[in-house]
């Protein structure tokens, strides 16, 4: 397990590296951004912004989104994986917003697991991205990196490295920190083919090394 020192300069590394990292997902409210996070579900972002700009131009409201037969959601993003799901979800997820919150995304991480389709990754992104609410989002790119760089153990499952992270990482950087992580992993130290030979933090990643010594034995 990396000491503090060593997080402390893995943090700073990625800050260097990503300085602007954000959210990819294109979205101009809270109720589009819980959307966009649900549709992301096995897919990628760049799929999902491939159909929500039709979609968000024609639904406003959540009452929109009941307004209509679940088919025409459907069509709006069949292009993506498990679109007949996520459709039903967007409109069960309209009516609690409808029935439970006055129409409005709500601001706890409670309330929004009430909404279908959303778990507690979904929520942490929205609680972060849409209401400044400190929150880490472990997703498939932050835990590979938590776990390649020894934040935490191999063996933790997503709640630990949600938890793990919160306790190692200053408050005030965690939504930041969430987006570096992303990027970090989704360019960087990537699933395949990470890249370790240029790598800034290869001399404390235990990871790393074990690729190097494969690649140096070739």
């Amino acid at each position: 397990m990396l000491n503090r020192k060593e997080i402390r300069r893995s943090l700073d590394v990625m800050a260097e590296m990503y300085p602007d990292a954000t959210i990819e997902l294109e979205f101009s409210n809270s109720l589009e951004l819980v959307i966009a996070v649900l549709l992301s579900a096995q897919t990628t972002d760049v799929n999902v912004n491939r159909v929500t700009p039709g979609l968000f131009k024609e639904f406003k409201t959540p009452e929109d989104y009941l307004s209509v037969p679940v088919e025409v959601i459907e069509n709006h993003i069949k292009s993506i994986g498990l679109f007949r799901t996520k459709a039903k979800n967007i409109q069960k997820l309209a009516q609690t917003l409808i029935d439970d919150f006055d129409g409005e995304v709500p601001q706890t991480r409670e309330e929004l697991e009430t909404l279908a389709g959303v778990g507690r990754k979904t929520a942490n992104v929205v609680l972060s991205v849409a209401f400044n609410i400190p929150a880490i989002a472990v997703d498939t790119h932050v835990e590979r990196v938590a776990k390649r760089l020894a934040f935490c153990r191999w063996k933790d499952n997503i709640r630990q490295v949600e938890e793990t992270l919160m306790k190692k990482i200053p408050e005030d950087e965690w939504s930041v920190t969430h987006h570096r992580l992303i990027f970090f992993g989704r360019y960087h130290c990537k699933a395949r083919n990470p890249e370790c030979p240029t790598c800034e933090l290869l001399d404390i990643c235990r990871e790393g090394k074990k690729v190097m010594k494969k690649l140096n034995a070739k």
